[in-house]
C-alpha cells in the first residue's frame, strides 16, 4: 500500500554519524524541526556491489541537495559498527570514506518493516522453536523515500537489489514539489527547472501540449 500523501513513520531508529557517534534519528522530526526536505534511501547491505555506487553518487549530489533544502539519510539494517567499518574502508577498495551524511542502522527493522519494504515473509511453521521461519534475506529493496516539511511523503519508489537509482531523477522530484508549493502550477512529463510548467485545468494541458 502506497504511503504518498501520508505521514511519515513516527519511528526513531539508531544511527551513526560520519565521525562515529552514535545518534537516535527519527525521521518526521527531522523533517519538521528542521522545516526541510528529507531524502532517505534504503540499501540492502554493507560490503556489497551496487549499493557502494550508490552512495558516493548521493554524496557527490549532496550539495545539490543541501542547496534546495533538503536532508539527505542513508539506511540499511546493518549495525552502527558495521556501518563505522564501512565508512572507514577506502573507496578504491569497495568502501565509502568520504560519506558525510548520516545512516540509520534499523538492526530492528522496525522502520523498514513499517515501510513494507523488507524482502522477507512468513515460511513454513517450527513446531520446535513455535515459531514461523522467515523466507528471504530479511534486508531492505532499495527504497527511496521524499518527504516534505509537515512530515508528509510526496514520493516513494521502489527497486529491485540488482538496479541501482539515478540520483538526478530525486533532485528533479525535488525541484518539481518545490515549484508546486511555491508557484501553484502542476508540473508535466519530463519536466525540469528552468522550463515551462501548467496551471491544473483543461486549457493548460491543451496549451501544452499543442506547443510541446
Amino acid at each position: 500500500m502506497s504511503l504518498v500523501g501520508k505521514k511519515f513513520p513516527n519511528i526513531t531508529v539508531d544511527a551513526i554519524s560520519e565521525m562515529g557517534d552514535n545518534l537516535k534519528i527519527n525521521i518526521l522530526e527531522e523533517a519538521v524541526n528542521n522545516n526541510k526536505k528529507v531524502l532517505l534511501f534504503w540499501y540492502p547491505k554493507d560490503f556489497t556491489f551496487v549499493c557502494p555506487t550508490e552512495l558516493h553518487a548521493f554524496q557527490a549530489a549532496l550539495p545539490e541537495f543541501e542547496k534546495r533544502n533538503t536532508i539527505v539519510i542513508g539506511a540499511s539494517c546493518d549495525t552502527n559498527e558495521v556501518h563505522f567499518a564501512w565508512l572507514n574502508t577506502a573507496k578504491n577498495n569497495g568502501g565509502i570514506e568520504g560519506v558525510t551524511y548520516p545512516l540509520l542502522a534499523d538492526t530492528t527493522r522496525n522502520l523498514s518493516a513499517a515501510l513494507g519494504i523488507l524482502d522477507a515473509e512468513a515460511g513454513a511453521y517450527n513446531e520446535d522453536a513455535d515459531t514461523y521461519l522467515v523466507e528471504g534475506s530479511n534486508v531492505t529493496y532499495r527504497a527511496t523515500y521524499l518527504v516534505d516539511e509537515t512530515g508528509k511523503i510526496f514520493h516513494e519508489s521502489v527497486n529491485d537489489m540488482p538496479l541501482g537509482r539515478n540520483v538526478n531523477e530525486y533532485l528533479r522530484l525535488v525541484d518539481a514539489y518545490t515549484h508546486v508549493q511555491t508557484k501553484g502550477e502542476v508540473c508535466p512529463a519530463n519536466w525540469e527547472e528552468g522550463k515551462e510548467a501548467m496551471s491544473a485545468d483543461r486549457n493548460s494541458t491543451a496549451a501544452y501540449l499543442s506547443a510541446n
